[in-house]
């Protein structure tokens, strides 16, 4: 799962590079495209994501146990496939209004060309909803794969087609503006193609996974209404965050438009788009790989009234997920800047300072959000999402309070990396939060081997930041400049960081190093082994 996911992330990367060089980092039209595109995101994350993550994997595992599963999850399918479409439709139609409510620019040409972009991109919602729904119901069958290397179509799709916009418009068209028809079509259409490819991608693995769905309409007497609750509060808690978040995308939009005309480079939607990318990286590829796999495993457990088993799979989830996010967390926050410099590096410096500014305010809060995403599936796997109502309150207060607070004392150069840190601390805020409801519900959340795991993790991570700051020093002193002195730090920076971090990890004996680095090192093992000699 963590290597589908790693050559996924890996081309998107590429796929921002490509975006980037077609419609750069900031300005108009970066910032117009980038509020239609990431409409489809959170309208599926709030519609549909959440919810589809909230009641699939533990409705489907418990139909599979039942004479009745397939039947089951082939209204479950039919249900969500009738609702994404008609959701899809009315929301693509209020496209405008949409744009509105996530958007505050100065400027009607930036509104009325993310207007554009939007009825191109807003019907993405429909394939992403179906890409979570077949790929849930792959994960309770216990086939992960296809899920996690599904992204890599359509990052294919989009690097090709983006490759495509600037060998036939060129890049640099930052003005609203100048945008016509043609190049709106085929930037925007590229970007749903992709969606479409990596939801059709998956169709074939169904029967693989014994999965042979068949229409069936018709809820009554599904037992679907224990699913309906639980979808009801996820949507409640999603709809809340997304208020936080409303107000951090208008923040983020009137940011470039309250500067000084001296100030080119602001950071507004597209810069935090491209933080965030940095961000999701090592939470992707190890929070979100281990927390879907230990998901099904939680909801079985809850399923069996098994609390003990509930309690030491959160318990290593945390640990392990913590080792990761942490060191990753330190290197952000010591490498945003040749980081940043390798997803853009056809942008000017002030677009990087832009860019990495967001980086290291969200980079703080990474091991805290690990550590709120897998408590997350401890609730769903009770299917008690009414219970996280109350934290995501209290964190979409934080975010939105924040967000607007940075706005009235910061200058508009830092809007976006104030909201930033906002964010982080609402992570904070809603691990230790859950932690404490989840110690009420479970009699014991194994909190002091946690904690000391984590404690002993950032005294590494500490250690290995002091050492990348005075590696990256000489570096910027006597390196090469530019990209090729970027890859270098990146390269050598990182390496020495990674280093001290896991020789700081073994003085202090983390065991939890074995189950983070194990299935690695037995993989490596095994490929040795099978190209010995018989």
């Amino acid at each position: 799962m963590a290597s589908g996911t790693a050559v996924s992330r890996l081309l998107g990367f590429l796929r921002a590079m490509a975006l980037a060089a077609a419609v750069g980092a900031t300005g108009q039209a970066a910032d117009a495209f980038s509020v239609a595109n990431k409409l489809p995101n959170v309208l599926y994350m709030l519609l549909a994501g959440g919810v589809l993550n909230a009641i699939l994997v533990p409705q489907v595992v418990r139909a599979y146990k039942r004479n009745a599963g397939q039947e089951y999850v082939d209204r479950l399918l039919s249900f969500g496939f009738a609702l994404l479409a008609g959701l899809s439709l009315v929301l693509t139609l209020a496209a405008p209004l949409l744009v509105r409510v996530y958007a505050d620019p100065a400027s009607d040409a930036q509104i009325t060309l993310a207007t554009t972009f939007a009825y191109w991109c807003v019907p993405q919602l429909f394939f992403y909803g179906a890409y979570a729904l077949l790929g849930q119901v792959l994960n309770a069958r216990q086939s992960f794969g296809p899920y996690m290397w599904a992204p890599v179509v359509n990052n294919v799709v989009s690097i090709v087609g983006f490759g495509a916009f600037i060998a036939v418009f060129g890049g640099g068209v930052t003005a609203a503006a100048d945008w016509d028809a043609g190049r709106i079509a085929l930037l925007a259409g590229t970007a749903t193609a992709g969606v479409v490819a990596q939801a059709l991608v998956l169709v074939p693995f169904l029967r693989r996974a014994g999965v042979s769905y068949r229409w069936r309409w018709g809820l009554r007497g599904s037992g679907l209404s224990r699913a309906g609750t639980v979808a009801t509060w996820t949507f409640i808690g999603l709809a809340i965050g997304q208020l936080g978040y409303v107000v951090v995308s208008r923040v983020a939009s009137a940011a470039p438009g309250a500067a000084d005309e001296a100030q080119a480079h602001i950071a507004g939607n597209a810069a935090y788009d491209y933080a965030f990318t940095l961000f999701m990286l090592p939470h992707s590829l190890v929070t979100v790989s281990l927390a879907t796999a230990l998901f099904t495993r939680l909801s079985a457990q809850a399923h069996d009234v098994d609390t003990a088993g509930v309690r030491s799979t959160l318990s290593s989830g945390l640990r392990v997920v913590g080792l990761f996010t942490i060191i990753a967390a330190a290197g952000l926050v010591v490498l945003a800047q040749p980081v940043t410099r390798l997803v853009l590096p056809s942008q000017p410096q002030g677009s990087v300072d832009a860019v990495a500014g967001v980086v290291v305010a969200m980079a703080v809060g990474l091991p805290a959000f690990g550590a709120w995403s897998m408590c997350q599936r401890v609730y769903y796997a009770y299917e008690d999402a009414r219970a996280m109502v109350p934290i995501q309150v209290a964190m979409a207060v934080v975010v939105a309070g924040g967000a607007l607070l940075s706005q009235a004392v910061l200058p508009s150069s830092a809007w976006v990396a104030g909201a930033g840190v906002s964010m982080s601390v609402s992570y904070v805020l809603g691990a230790v939060a859950a932690m404490v409801s989840l110690r009420r519900r479970l009699g014991d959340v194994d909190a002091r081997a946690v904690v000391r795991t984590h404690a002993r993790a950032t005294l590494a991570g500490l250690a290995a930041a002091a050492v990348g700051v005075g590696a990256l020093l000489l570096m910027e002193r006597w390196g090469p400049d530019g990209l090729p002195g970027a890859v270098l730090q990146c390269v050598a920076v990182g390496g020495a960081m990674g280093l001290t971090y896991l020789g700081g990890l073994r003085l202090m004996r983390v065991r939890e190093l074995d189950l983070l680095l194990g299935p690695l090192l037995r993989r490596l093992r095994g490929r040795r082994g099978s190209d010995r000699p018989v």
